[in-house]
C-alpha cells in the first residue's frame, strides 16, 4: 500500500487507489453481537474510504443482540488479509471466551494485522486471545474488574492506544476510537472529514452516561450482576492461558 507524504502533516495513505489497495478493515461478527460497536466503527471506516470485511464461522445471518441479523461476508478461513482487527462487544462475547476455535481464529486474524482494536467487551476477547497480555486498555465500565484478572493495565478512559493496540470503553466511545484510528492511518484530515461526513457532533439529551454520573445503587447492581454471570467464564479464560 503507497504511501504519500504530505508537507503540512503525517503520512497518509492514498485512498484514491484501487480497491485492492484500501485500507483493509476484519471485523469479527458473532451471536448477540451489540450493533453499534459494529456498526459505528464500521461507519467511520467506511465513511473513510476503508474497506470493511464481516468475519464469522459461517456465512449464515448472525442475530444481534436487538434481535435483528446481519450477514457475514466472509469465513475464519477465506477472510483476506486486513491491516485493522476489530473485535465488538456485546452479551455474545461470554461464549467465546472459552471458544478455542474462535480465540485461535481471532489470533490468526490479528497476527497479519497492523492494528488490533477492540469496542466495549470486545476487549475480554482480545485478552482471551493472550492479546492484551501486559497492555494498557480498556472496555465497558461494568467490565473492566473482569479486565483487571487478565494481566492488562485497565485505563479508564474513552479509548486507550498501547503501541499497535487500541481499544475503547462501552459502545459509543467506539466511534471516538475509529475516528482516532482513521487520523494515525490517513490523518487529521481524513478523520475530520469522515466525522463531517457522519455529521457527528453528540449533543446526548441526559448526562447519564457514565458510571459517575448515574444512581450509585444502580451501578453497584449492574456490577454485581455482570461479576457473577461473566466472572466465572473470565477467570476459566484465564487459567487456560496460563496452561
Amino acid at each position: 500500500m503507497r504511501v504519500s507524504a504530505r508537507s503540512d502533516g503525517p503520512a497518509f495513505y492514498d485512498l484514491t487507489m484501487a480497491a485492492s489497495s484500501r485500507v483493509r478493515v476484519n471485523a469479527l461478527l458473532f451471536p448477540r453481537i451489540t450493533q453499534l460497536d459494529l456498526t459505528g466503527p464500521a461507519e467511520v471506516f467506511t465513511a473513510a474510504g476503508f474497506e470493511v470485511a464481516l468475519v464469522w464461522r459461517d456465512l449464515d445471518p448472525v442475530v444481534t443482540d436487538g434481535g435483528w441479523s446481519i450477514v457475514p461476508t466472509h469465513t475464519f478461513e477465506d477472510a483476506p488479509e486486513a491491516d485493522i482487527l476489530l473485535i465488538p462487544g456485546g452479551g455474545g462475547v461470554d461464549p467465546l471466551l472459552g471458544d478455542a476455535a474462535v480465540l485461535a481464529a481471532v489470533r490468526d486474524l490479528a497476527h497479519d494485522a497492523r492494528w488490533v482494536s477492540a469496542v466495549c467487551t470486545g476487549s475480554l476477547v482480545l485478552a482471551a486471545a493472550g492479546l492484551l497480555e501486559g497492555r494498557r486498555a480498556t472496555t465497558h465500565w461494568a467490565s473492566t474488574p473482569l479486565l483487571e484478572r487478565f494481566d492488562v493495565s485497565v485505563v479508564h478512559e474513552r479509548w486507550v492506544r498501547d503501541g499497535d493496540v487500541i481499544t475503547a470503553a462501552g459502545v459509543s466511545a467506539g466511534i471516538d476510537m475509529a475516528l482516532a484510528l482513521v487520523g494515525e492511518i490517513g490523518g487529521r484530515d481524513l478523520a475530520a472529514a469522515a466525522q463531517l461526513e457522519m455529521e457527528y457532533d453528540p449533543q446526548p439529551p441526559f448526562a447519564f452516561g457514565s458510571p459517575q454520573a448515574h444512581d450509585p445503587a444502580v451501578v453497584q447492581r449492574t456490577l454485581d450482576e455482570v461479576t457473577a454471570r461473566r466472572g466465572p467464564l473470565v477467570d476459566q479464560a484465564v487459567r487456560s492461558l496460563s496452561r
